[in-house]
């Protein structure tokens, strides 16, 4: 039970007692030696999150609710979108299956802070893995299913890794795609060389094993149980590759204490989730919100998780919501609209048990929110949070007895306890500006960069006081805290000295009834510096003609003819990563 009432008793606890504040929310995690500090400087001008205290986070995801009585309760549950398998596993068979694998992992010589990468797409083998190096204080390193060889070999060379663990394919759609060759083509590119390599058979396609080098998942699961381990807050946890805030791929590590109290705060004061529910995120578990609310923070919660593997339809997201009695839906806008798309032919969710559904990973623009609000009958919001933060910088608060305001529904809401944030103008006397968060930053983001083997300041993103972290997002932020994104530092346009953000074009052309997606981008031009380009998707049904007119005189008639928008290309689609964001830097180039 929360003990505030409102937003601001809670985020001004934080701000005027932190010391006492996250020690009261240190009390959600069991620990082994319970911290006595909240918040201490390192030597290296970074800080860390309950120092000196101990626990192990394996154990507060699994046992600890085995022996409270929850053994029998449903902890995972995984639907693939690709073959159509289900699997439900409690958190008994989840707590023997981890234990047996960590053994598994013990055998191949693997122990405390030893790195164990993990290129598999999202299975409930990929969990184990992850819940099994945090039970014996190993550090995983999650990558994507589908990166080349040369992607893979780069982030083998950057953790050198003990252990590589794989599927023996992951899945494009319904193709399945065999994994072994890109894995064999990293290894002869990268430099490290792991000592073993752990393989997921899967029955639609099986791998051939390279004798001593090769293990099979499942036989090391019969391993002798490892028991968990006992591990200091600060160690580290995982670590986690990362290029989109400040434009390289760097590795982000995430600590075991400060993450383990933050996920469990935020479950309940955002997500208003209690042990119990079921809470369900559509992510990769290759990406941030798959490891913090796929596995960890449900799982810590006491919560049961559902899981997917591939891009759920609209359909099947509906029918696992209803079968399994999901709580919260945590899905992308991109896979929102592709939903939104399917519906057409489906007729609005009906779904008792579901209370409500958050949005993160790239701008959701109003006419979205609003569709999925009629269609899922709930409430619909944005949060905004960075895989360096590990959760939200600003959120709606739905464990609180307080309603959200009306006027904050469509935006990304106010800052998450600890979370200081400020602006920093680009011009002189503007509001807006680059959004700064005040150090120290909450528990849970990220403890420091891998780099050279080691934990380093992330002074990539500090300023140059180093008193700030740099979020490279601009906004502004209201006199009631509300914070109101404009866009990625790069993203706002600059026209004839006056500042627009992409993001506020691309709502306008969004409200169109013909548009499915659209991203709005800065070009160079003699006159004005730059002018906004428009790439659009429409909808299948539409057609392109006139619509180019349209759309300016919608721009204009909102915003003015200063802003200058003339030029409509019309695209099939927009090119974005792999997990799901929008690349405005490529269009740039087309």
């Amino acid at each position: 039970m929360l003990p505030w009432t409102t937003y601001e008793t809670v985020y001004e606890a934080a701000l005027n007692q932190p010391e006492t504040f996250w020690l009261d929310a240190a009390r959600r995690v069991t620990w082994k030696q319970a911290p006595v500090t909240a918040c201490r400087a390192r030597t290296d001008g970074w800080h860390d999150w309950f120092p000196g205290a101990t626990l192990n986070t394996c154990y507060n995801a699994v046992d600890r609710h085995v022996k409270d009585g929850r053994d029998g309760q449903a902890a995972l549950i995984w639907y693939s979108s690709a073959t159509k398998e289900r699997q439900v596993v409690t958190y008994r068979e989840l707590q023997e299956r981890v234990a047996g694998f960590a053994g598994g992992l013990r055998s191949l010589g693997i122990n405390k802070g030893d790195r164990v990468l993990i290129a598999m797409p999202t299975m409930v083998e990929t969990a184990i893995a992850m819940l099994a190096c945090a039970r014996i204080g190993a550090v995983h390193v999650v990558v994507f299913a589908g990166y080349a060889g040369p992607e893979l070999a780069r982030r083998i060379d950057d953790v050198a890794p003990k252990v590589i663990i794989i599927a023996s394919c992951s899945f494009q759609g319904q193709t399945p795609i065999p994994s072994a060759p890109a894995l064999n083509e990293a290894l002869a590119a990268a430099m490290h060389r792991p000592q073993a390599c752990v393989i997921v058979q899967r029955a639609v396609c099986r791998a051939s094993f390279i004798p001593l080098r090769d293990h099979d998942f499942h036989t090391l699961e019969q391993s002798t149980p490892a028991e968990p381990v006992t591990l200091h807050s600060e160690d580290p946890l995982y670590i986690l590759h990362t290029s989109g805030t400040t434009g390289h791929a760097k590795g982000i590590v995430r600590d075991n204490g400060g993450h383990a109290v933050a996920l469990a705060l935020s479950m309940e004061l955002i997500y208003g989730c209690e042990p119990g529910d079921t809470f369900f995120t559509t992510s990769d578990l290759g990406w941030v919100v798959g490891h913090s609310y796929g596995v960890y923070a449900p799982l810590i919660s006491g919560c049961t998780s559902v899981i997917v593997e591939g891009g759920a339809s609209a359909s099947a997201i509906r029918a696992l919501c209803h079968q399994h009695k999901v709580k919260c839906l945590f899905t992308t806008p991109t896979q929102m609209r592709l939903m939104r798309q399917e519906s057409r032919h489906l007729s609005g969710a009906i779904l008792p048990t579901l209370a409500r559904i958050f949005v993160a990973g790239e701008y959701a623009d109003p006419i979205l929110l609003d569709w999925a609000r009629s269609y899922f009958h709930k409430p619909v919001v944005n949060h905004w949070w960075q895989t360096e933060t590990g959760w939200s910088i600003t959120a709606h608060f739905f464990g609180l007895p307080e309603r959200e305001p009306a006027s904050l529904i469509n935006d990304i809401g106010r800052p998450a306890p600890g979370f200081r944030p400020s602006i920093v103008p680009s011009v002189p006397d503007e509001q807006c500006g680059e959004i700064v968060l005040s150090l120290p930053l909450p528990p849970g983001c990220l403890a420091g960069m891998w780099k050279d083997g080691a934990i380093r300041v992330p002074s990539a993103y500090l300023d140059e006081t180093g008193r700030y972290y740099r979020t490279f997002d601009e906004g502004t932020i209201a006199a009631n805290r509300a914070v109101h994104m404009l866009g990625r530092s790069d993203d706002v346009i600059k026209v004839a000295g006056r500042r627009i953000s992409g993001v506020q074009i691309e709502k306008i052309i969004a409200a169109h009834p013909n548009v499915h997606a659209c991203a709005v981008v800065a070009m160079p031009d003699e006159l004005r510096g730059q002018r906004p380009v428009a790439y659009v998707v429409l909808d299948p049904q539409a057609a392109c003609a006139s619509l180019s007119e349209e759309i300016v005189a919608r721009v204009n008639e909102v915003l003015g003819r200063w802003v200058g928008l003339k030029e409509v290309r019309f695209v099939r689609r927009l090119p974005t990563t792999v997990s799901g964001k929008i690349i405005r830097k490529r269009l740039l180039v087309s």
